[in-house]
């Protein structure tokens, strides 16, 4: 199988420059002589610009020493100062068995250097030196055969490219999608064989592949592997036990290191389940109770999600019994609150009754949720925690261990509130385990070094044209990471007006202005039901705040106060919002503008919107912000000026830090009191 492609890689071994006693670090140069100075190392070109010295020695006494190359004869005073790992040319400091990384000076290539030394300008002497052999070929990308396909497969690549030891790159990649359990794949052998390993998707999904139609595939080697552990990369059809395309990896591949090392992790319960390239769950059934460890590379403000599906036939989030972690660094605890999905959407109140993504405890439940252990370092959180298998209360949900149980998870940003917002990752296939059973389940992997690369936002729109009186406002999808996540934690839906996606304003002070409001006017809704409110705070959501909260909000427009002292939406209209193309995936971000995104959008639109009116006045801030009553950051920021110019927001004062309410309650209660 494959044969031209089984003698390539014959052909290639006994060259690799792999180290078999520790990590590989690039192609091997040689130790450093020592003369003076207990000089002392070992160096290793990373790529044809970089070298790296391992276990790196020197005293650090020398009056004018520095690292010092040339490209001919021996070290002397015709070389150039290499800049130390800083990037500076001071005097050498002291080093005591370190990893020093050094990148030559413009122009100037590894194979094109005869010599690196330890050099002393002052008195032209060599402390330690290494010499780069002749015909030198320092680590580069190298470039492979295209995926062959076998016969009767609809699949086609470009040559594929290991770019380091950990990540390669199939060019053009062109695949129909239509297998139900088909995978990118990789293992030792001389060909690909049901013993191998899923390698994560361009996002790190380990789901089955969807269609690809000439696009260049990214991918990492799963669990910290690199070109020198496996044989081949295929695409693989489980059920089937097929490979449907693959290429074999030569052993000597001369590719630079990865740039970041896997992050060597064990689950320290017995069964672990990979649910993505960046999250893990491992448990242990003891009597009625099961111990969950959820384990992901999070940002600062981030949660991981983790439940019981709310369907015994798939995995759904709509009903689902999850647990919401993530680790306080204020306080130095982790937590796993206890949450039940009664609608997707954020918890609001719905004619008086919560309903959305809610914590057990708000909606007169119990967190049934026990956390024993967490921890976070190097952006990896791991939070342990425990909980019953069979139900405390209506709320929660069945853990079978006789069966397999559908689950749900998710991993997604806090908003201000230290509440879930929209989740960046999550699931579109099934994902069952099974809690029982006397079989091990284990498929966890070290967390890959996959550094998490934020794509360019979308530039924000600005409505600043003076003659510009009216703003429609209308539903649509918050465009993901390139759109309103970029600004801050963002929730499903944000609001479009004028067709822009939550673009500045300008409204000049003295005029009136008109905002046609069309975000859903039915009150029964925990999803779609957005009045619109204008206020002097950054954030909206009005509905889910207490009464004193509610009263601490300056709001100039959209809502009033009724005779129980709660605020009321004024300007709810009939729904007219945008949904994605059918079979378009929001969890990746494939649109690189904002223009190109919204043409793909279908919009649905019925009855008339509400009118909301407004005049800006002297008592206005700068600056304030338009928002759903409902759900929080959905809207943006309004300029209020006394005549119109480009670029207001570049050039305005930024907001006024946020106000703690607690001094403002603390004054309402002493005001009340002297009223008694």
């Amino acid at each position: 199988m494959f044969p031209y492609v089984l003698l390539l890689a014959v052909l290639a071994r006994g060259c690799s420059s792999q180290d078999d006693t520790g990590p590989y670090r690039g192609k091997y140069i040689g130790k450093l002589n020592s003369y003076h100075h207990q000089v002392s190392g070992e160096v290793y070109a990373v790529d044809e610009w970089t070298l790296l010295l391992v276990d790196f020695n020197y005293d650090g006494t020398g009056d004018d020493t520095y690292f010092w190359a040339g490209d001919s004869g021996r070290p002397g005073p015709l070389g150039f100062i290499v800049p130390d790992q800083r990037g500076t040319t001071n005097v050498l400091e002291r080093y005591n068995n370190e990893e020093v990384r050094l990148r030559l000076p413009d122009g100037k290539r590894v194979a094109r250097v005869a010599w690196l030394a330890v050099y002393d300008l002052a008195a032209q002497s060599a402390f330690g030196d290494v010499y780069v052999p002749d015909e030198f070929e320092a680590p580069a990308e190298r470039t492979l055969t295209p995926l062959v396909a076998a016969p009767g497969a609809r699949l086609a690549s470009g040559p594929v490219r290991f770019v380091d030891a950990a990540t390669l790159v199939i060019p053009d990649f062109r695949y129909d999608g239509a297998g139900d359990e088909v995978y990118f794949w990789t293992g030792v052998g001389p060909q690909p064989s049901s013993r191998g390993l899923k390698v994560p998707d361009e996002d790190g999904y380990l789901e089955p592949l969807r269609a690809y139609s000439g696009e260049d595939v990214r991918l990492t080697l799963p669990g910290g592997r690199t070109a020198f552990e496996v044989d081949w990369l295929a695409v693989y059809d489980v059920r089937a036990r097929a490979s449907l395309a693959a290429v074999l990896v030569p052993d000597a591949l001369n590719v630079p290191p990865a740039p970041v090392r896997a992050r060597a992790r064990r689950a320290t319960l017995p069964r672990c389940r990979q649910l993505h390239r960046d999250f893990q769950v491992s448990w242990e059934v003891f009597g009625g109770q099961v111990t969950l460890q959820l384990a992901a590379r999070l940002g600062d403000d981030e949660y991981m999600a983790f439940g019981v599906s709310g369907s015994s036939t798939s995995s759904q989030m709509l009903g689902a019994d999850v647990a919401v972690a993530w680790f306080d660094a204020r306080l130095q605890r982790g937590l796993a609150t206890d949450y039940n999905v009664t609608a997707v959407a954020p918890c609001v109140q719905v004619l008086g009754r919560w309903q959305g993504v809610c914590r057990d405890e708000r909606v007169g439940g119990l967190d049934s949720n026990q956390v024993f252990s967490a921890s976070r370092e190097d952006g990896l959180t791991v939070v342990s925690y425990r909980r019953s298998l069979q139900p405390a209360e209506d709320a929660d949900r069945e853990w079978p261990l006789d069966r397999a149980v559908f689950v749900v998870w998710a991993v997604g940003a806090l908003d201000h509130a230290r509440e879930p917002a929209f989740h960046r990752l999550w699931p579109r296939a099934d994902v069952q385990l099974v809690l029982g059973g006397a079989a091990a389940d284990d498929d966890c992997v070290d967390f890959a070094p996959a550094p998490r690369r934020a794509p360019a936002a979308w530039e924000r729109a600005q409505l600043f044209d003076p003659a510009l009186r009216v703003f429609r406002a209308a539903l649509g999808p918050a465009g993901g990471a390139r759109g309103m996540a970029a600004r801050g934690p963002a929730p499903a839906r944000a609001w479009y007006v004028n067709g822009q996606l939550a673009p500045d304003l300008q409204l000049r002070r003295g005029l009136g202005y008109t905002f046609l409001v069309a975000g859903g006017a039915d009150p029964h809704s925990a999803a779609l039901y957005h009045p619109l409110v204008l206020t002097a705070e950054p954030h909206g959501g009005l509905e889910r705040l207490a009464d004193a909260e509610q009263r601490a909000v300056r709001v100039l427009a959209g809502a009033r106060a009724t005779r129980r002292g709660r605020l009321s939406p004024t300007a709810a209209g009939a729904l007219c919002a945008a949904e994605l193309a059918p079979g378009h995936d929001p969890r990746r971000d494939s649109f690189d503008t904002f223009r190109a995104f919204n043409r793909s959008l279908v919009w649905r639109c019925a009855g008339a919107p509400a009118t909301l009116t407004v005049t800006p006045n002297s008592s206005w801030p700068d600056r304030v912000y338009y928002h759903s009553f409902t759900h929080a950051d959905m809207g943006g920021r309004i300029f209020v000026v006394d005549r119109h110019r480009r670029n207001v927001a570049r050039s305005a004062a930024p907001p006024p830090a946020a106000v703690s309410l607690a001094p403002l309650l603390l004054l309402a209660a002493v005001s009340l009191a002297l009223r008694r």
